[in-house]
């Protein structure tokens, strides 16, 4: 089996990135900007904050950081993003989710400009992806993609199954595919006999968050495990299906897959820092 390596195809990007934003730099322009806006104080989500800021910042862009206490007013909030907006130095912006309940999350991803929509959530961007014409793409799907190109993977007329709907993963990896002319079955916590399924893709993309979800024997002989989510559990990290206790058995059963950790993780970074500078450029703002 062929372990596909998000850690070194991240890795790779970024250099790329770093490459291009010195270039830009020694022009004499300003290089690309990210502000980051977090409601609260969820230390998972200031750990993510933290680590995107600084990835940021190593790569020569710049990043602002917007830490705000969890009862600020909704109105507060919206004046913020709207300022952002305006600041022509701003190139994207990036609201770190979950916002705390008392939010209206969708209306305020909506609030912003979607050519400043970092994660690819307003629903201008969420409707381009459905017509394949993306203006930006959500970052894990993106990195998703990415992998299965730079691993060399076939996708065209392959069947690939993927496991979750959400709008940050399951819904726009499975656009994303179709668009790459993959046979698609999206599945979710209604679908009724999975491994039956399963047992019948060439890739199989699981981003339930359920360990143990899937078995190796669940998959097809030669298939594709792209295993997105991070579950913490007495083993340590796992995904739904790749685990230290069934790392041997998918060894011996796959083409291929992710580790988790160190496969879809560290790409969703390097795909945020890719539209940050995407969207300078299709800014115009060189």
């Amino acid at each position: 089996m062929k372990i596909i390596d998000g850690k070194a195809c991240a890795l790779q990007i970024k250099g790329e990135i770093a490459q291009e934003v010195e270039s830009i730099k020694m022009r004499g322009l300003r290089p690309p900007q990210l502000a980051i806006i977090l409601v609260g104080n969820r230390e998972d989500s200031l750990s993510y904050v933290r680590s995107k800021a600084n990835t940021c910042r190593s790569l020569g862009m710049e990043c602002q950081t917007h830490l705000l206490p969890d009862d600020t007013p909704e109105a507060d909030l919206y004046a913020l993003v709207d300022s952002l907006n305006h600041d022509a130095y701003v190139d994207a912006i990036l609201i770190q989710l979950p916002l705390p309940d008392h939010y209206d999350s969708a209306r305020i991803l909506d609030s912003i400009d979607y050519r400043k929509d970092a994660d690819g959530l307003h629903l201008m961007n969420v409707g381009l992806l459905h017509l394949g014409e993306p203006y930006v793409m959500p970052c894990t799907p993106k990195g998703i993609l990415t992998l299965l190109s730079t691993n060399g993977i076939e996708v065209a007329g392959r069947h690939a199954v993927v496991i979750g709907r959400s709008q940050l993963v399951g819904e726009p990896t499975a656009q994303l595919l179709i668009r790459k002319n993959a046979t698609v079955t999206l599945c979710h916590s209604h679908t009724r006999n999975l491994p039956e399924l399963t047992r019948l893709a060439d890739i199989v993309i699981t981003a339930a968050g359920h360990p143990g979800l899937l078995k190796p024997e669940d998959l097809k002989e030669g298939a594709v495990l792209i295993d997105v989510a991070i579950n913490r559990t007495e083993e340590g990290l796992v995904g739904d299906v790749y685990s230290p206790a069934t790392c041997e058995a998918l060894d011996k059963r796959l083409s291929a897959a992710t580790p988790v950790p160190g496969g879809v993780g560290p790409m969703t970074i390097a795909m945020l820092m890719n539209n940050v500078l995407d969207m300078y450029k299709m800014g115009s703002r060189e």
